[in-house]
């Protein structure tokens, strides 16, 4: 038996029809839509569809209006009755929200959707109207490639947070002066500290001083990360692989800790991490190097820990939202309401209400709470 979104060629009965007299929803209202759809797909786990007409090059003259009106009378035909139209961009690009697509079948659905609306407008346009209507199309959730270099989330999709950074640009441009500030100041203070962390590696084992390797950053671009090396060289990841998934899935253990007995959700014991590499951790100091990707502007002083790529591969859908809703940082809420000794759902709790919340007067306490983080050790190994 087909799924009713499937067999989109079929005649549209009644209930499917939009209602001719429900208003096309404005820019602003249409950009809550999608973003109140992203959760709802989050939770189902169905995918939804975002069409967009860029009606740029059509709606010139006189005649735009009744062209406009035989693309809203056109749609009506084609849209269920749970989908939702709206200017993306008003009078310019209009969007159609195809919803609760099953995951499953969502190659087969989309194509048929984009088949049949391109042949419904071609039938209710002219030729050169048609012609000048591009149609683009995007599915939520996408399927991102960590190893491509470039932002794997169209902002298409998220509308809201863009409007969320162009409403907090004095915000934004604080955050990042603190951030130019304090990561040079760190590099001129702790230099010396730099120079005795690289002896004690290169005298203890060999290898680099510098880890590098590739993190997801904000809006899931990839960048190279800093921090001083703290294991040996050739080790296998299969072990911080295996445990990441159970992580992830909810199902890892707590660790044996030295802290206050409850224990934490991170490797205590890894046989891949050298005497120093161990110290460097538990202090924190392993994180140094990374004043340089803030300079850079990959990461914040403050902001949720950039993921591993195959960490990412093994995210649900809502916990991209620590990568999406803000820049990575050195510090931030999770370091100091409980690092490791949360789980991953809380901890990307703690990141999504830091990105709600976040004001450069909760960078500055962050901030502050930081060092005491660090010399108790909670949760660091």
């Amino acid at each position: 038996m087909k799924h009713p979104l499937v067999d989109i060629a079929a005649p549209c009965g009644p209930s499917n029809i939009i209602d001719m007299d429900r208003p096309i929803l404005e820019e602003e209202s249409f950009h809550r839509a999608i973003s109140l759809e992203r959760k709802r797909a989050e939770r189902s786990r169905r995918s939804f569809l975002l069409m967009l007409l860029d009606l740029r090059s059509v709606l010139v003259g006189d005649g735009s209006e009744k062209i406009l009106h035989k693309i809203f009378s056109s749609l009506a035909t084609s849209i269920r009755e749970p989908d939702i139209t709206g200017w993306h961009k008003n009078r310019a690009v209009l969007g159609v929200m195809f919803t609760e697509i099953p995951t499953e079948s969502r190659t087969s659905t989309v194509g048929a959707m984009l088949s049949r609306m391109s042949g419904v407008l071609y039938n209710s346009l002219s030729f050169d109207q048609f012609s000048q209507v591009t149609i683009s199309h995007y599915v939520f959730p996408e399927e991102w490639d960590c190893d491509v270099q470039q932002r794997p989330s169209d902002p298409a999709l998220y509308p809201d947070l863009a409007k969320r950074a162009s409403g907090s640009k004095l915000y934004l441009a604080a955050k990042r002066a603190m951030d130019v500030v304090g990561s040079a100041a760190g590099l001129l203070i702790f230099a010396p500290l730099f120079l005795t962390i690289a002896l004690a590696i290169k005298l203890t084992s060999k290898g680099p001083v510098f880890f590098r390797q590739q993190r997801i950053g904000q809006f899931g671009t990839p960048f190279v990360f800093l921090k001083f090396r703290t294991m040996y060289l050739n080790n296998d990841p299969k072990i911080h692989l295996d445990y990441i998934r159970q992580l992830i899935s909810g199902k890892a253990e707590r660790q044996p800790s030295n802290g206050n007995g409850q224990g934490v959700y991170k490797l205590t014991a890894d046989p891949r991490v050298t005497r120093v590499g161990a110290l460097l951790r538990r202090t924190s100091l392993d994180e140094l190097p990374q004043f340089v990707n803030v300079l850079r502007g990959e990461m914040s002083l403050v902001g949720p820990r950039p993921p591993i790529p195959y960490e990412v591969d093994r995210y649900q859908t809502w916990h991209r939202r620590r990568v999406l809703e803000a820049k990575p940082g050195i510090t931030g809420l999770w370091q100091v309401s409980g690092r490791s000794r949360v789980g991953f759902d809380e901890m990307v709790r703690l990141d999504v209400r830091y990105a709600m919340q976040r004001s450069f007067w909760l960078d500055l306490k962050i901030l502050l709470l930081t060092p005491r983080a660090v010399i108790l050790g909670e949760g660091a190994f």
